[in-house]
């Protein structure tokens, strides 16, 4: 689909939004050392998993509301939302007051309208986009927000902790602006037919339905084992911000980065981080496509387990250094790993999936993301217990006991079919 072709509403969006991932970026990822700084580590953990639940129950009525209020109005309420959560933000971290708690506050509130948003955002592009072009207009997006990754860490590892203040306050302006701009510029794409049927539903109802879509897992074997093996591996790429973030600066003290002749880079545990990001973000947005193909080549099986295995080694790596280009090099084997399943998990799914049931399993499929989010903070509390190897192995060995359970339901599905044949 020729960018001429695109919707105004896509193109308004993909750079008010672009805009906004940059901003995003350049200073979620230092959230978690932040609240560790403030908190300790046991309290920051904690934190971060209560965050997470309101993030969740918003995003279980988030499509309700897409329907029911339609696209346009939930968009620009989650942006003005945004706005007066970036206000919080600011004045918990402004030159006359810094309130760790008042900023834990905004930034779940952040987290909340996030969760708001993206529902009617990916509900539009499906309004107005024929069904042959939708997967090449979310790759555009998909591609925006991982410049964003490359851009935003290494923007905030910068100034995320000399000039705060001033990053937020951009940030009340930018999504200020962004709320502006979809209200006046944005066309809603829901039928009146469709906010009609969703008019008599109470949000309790739309809530209650979610959560049944769940039972399916309980009811299909083989998914069941999908899932539990997404979860387990899920505990390593939802460390990226949570245990890497913590782990990389505190184990980097004005390290040697680069060395010629005379001249020196150091580089902080920050700015390690941040370059870390980066990097992930970087090879995401240029290989993504590459190594998608060449995975649609090999059989999912080896896909999948070879995915958890480098999930495994990349952690193990990680754990086991205090060097920056060791962490690049184990960050390099992370993204692999991330890459090679990036491309085919929702094939996979719809294959699992019968074909009046696929919303349901979709649906359901996203609690492998859900509860690996809830679980990963847990992570920092043990750091207070053990040692950061003790935990990195740990986790390592969770993307063992992943690739196992994907061999156990590969083997039942290979079963299966004998059976049936």
């Amino acid at each position: 689909m020729k960018w001429r072709d695109w919707d105004r509403n896509l193109k308004i969006r993909l750079f008010g939004e672009g805009t906004m991932n940059i901003l995003f970026w350049a200073f979620f990822p230092f959230m978690t050392i932040y609240f560790e700084r403030s908190f300790g580590k046991d309290s920051a953990g904690l934190l971060l998993v209560l965050s997470q639940v309101f993030s969740v129950a918003a995003s279980l009525i988030g499509g309700y509301c897409a329907d029911r209020f339609g696209r346009k109005r939930m968009m620009v309420f989650a942006a003005i939302g945004e706005s007066a959560s970036f206000i919080l933000f600011a004045a918990a971290n402004s030159p006359w007051l810094s309130s760790p708690i008042l900023t834990f506050f905004s930034f779940s509130l952040l987290g909340v309208f996030g969760a708001l948003y993206w529902p009617a955002s990916h509900a539009m592009v499906a309004d107005v986009v024929e069904e042959k072009h939708r997967a090449s207009v979310f790759a555009v997006f998909y591609t925006s927000i991982n410049i964003a990754v490359v851009i935003g860490p290494i923007i905030g590892s910068y100034i995320f902790y000399t000039h705060r203040f001033e990053m937020l306050i951009s940030g009340v302006i930018v999504t200020a602006i962004l709320a502006m701009v979809l209200a006046y510029f944005l066309e809603e794409t829901t039928t009146v037919r469709e906010r009609v049927q969703e008019k008599g539903k109470k949000w309790t109802a739309a809530l209650w339905q979610e959560l049944r879509d769940y039972r399916v897992i309980a009811s299909d074997r083989t998914f069941l084992l999908f899932i539990v093996a997404g979860v387990l591996v899920s505990q390593t790429f939802m460390q990226l911000d949570i245990l890497i973030a913590v782990y990389t600066s505190e184990v980097v003290q004005e390290q040697p980065f680069i060395h010629i002749g005379e001249f020196t880079w150091t580089i902080s545990g920050e700015r390690a981080f941040g370059l870390i990001l980066a990097e992930n973000g970087l090879l995401v947005a240029l290989f993504t496509v590459l190594v998608t193909r060449y995975m649609n080549r090999l059989k999912e099986k080896r896909v999948f387990i070879s995915s958890c295995l480098l999930y495994a080694f990349g952690m193990t790596l990680y754990g086991l250094t205090q060097n920056v280009w060791v962490f690049i090099a184990a960050m390099g084997i992370f993204t692999l790993a991330e890459l090679m399943v990036v491309g085919i998990q929702e094939s996979f799914i719809a294959k699992l999936a019968p074909e009046n049931m696929r919303g349901q399993y979709f649906s359901a499929a996203s609690l492998r993301f859900t509860l690996g989010r809830l679980l990963a903070p847990f992570s920092l509390v043990a750091t207070n217990y053990v040692s950061y190897q003790t935990v990195f192995i740990s986790i390592s060995l969770l993307a063992v006991g992943g690739a196992v359970t994907y061999a156990i339901m590969f083997a039942k599905i290979e079963k299966e079919a004998l059976s049936n044949s």
